[in-house]
């Protein structure tokens, strides 16, 4: 499945602009602690975190991620997008739990 195909069966907010979202997504990893996310993600999957700031681009482009989902409305600032945009790796959001998203992105096959 890709970015596009994920955005709309859940109809989540895609934060970034003019980002490529025919990325496949090959699986998802959840979790919030940048060193885990690190050592056990892997390259083309989607990351589920609550974590809305810089540093999470950074692990997001150096594991290769297809996306970042941020869950429970956790605002996402203006470094964060604009980071998203060099990294070109598309942040979309939703007010659901990591649960309520996972539950989902299994119902959609992913």
């Amino acid at each position: 499945m890709k970015i596009q195909d994920l955005l709309e069966k859940t109809n989540w907010k895609l934060l970034t602009e003019n980002l490529n979202v025919e990325i496949p997504v090959q699986g998802v990893f959840v979790g919030d602690l940048l060193s885990w996310v690190m050592g056990n993600s892997e390259s083309k999957q989607a990351w589920v975190t609550v974590q809305a700031h810089s540093n999470v681009l950074a692990v997001a482009a150096l594991r290769e991620l297809s996306c970042i989902i941020i869950c429970q409305g956790a605002q996402v600032n203006e470094d964060m997008l604009l980071q998203a945009n060099t990294e070109k790796i598309p942040v979309i959001g939703t007010e659901l739990s990591a649960f309520e998203v996972c539950r989902i992105l299994i119902d959609i096959g992913i």
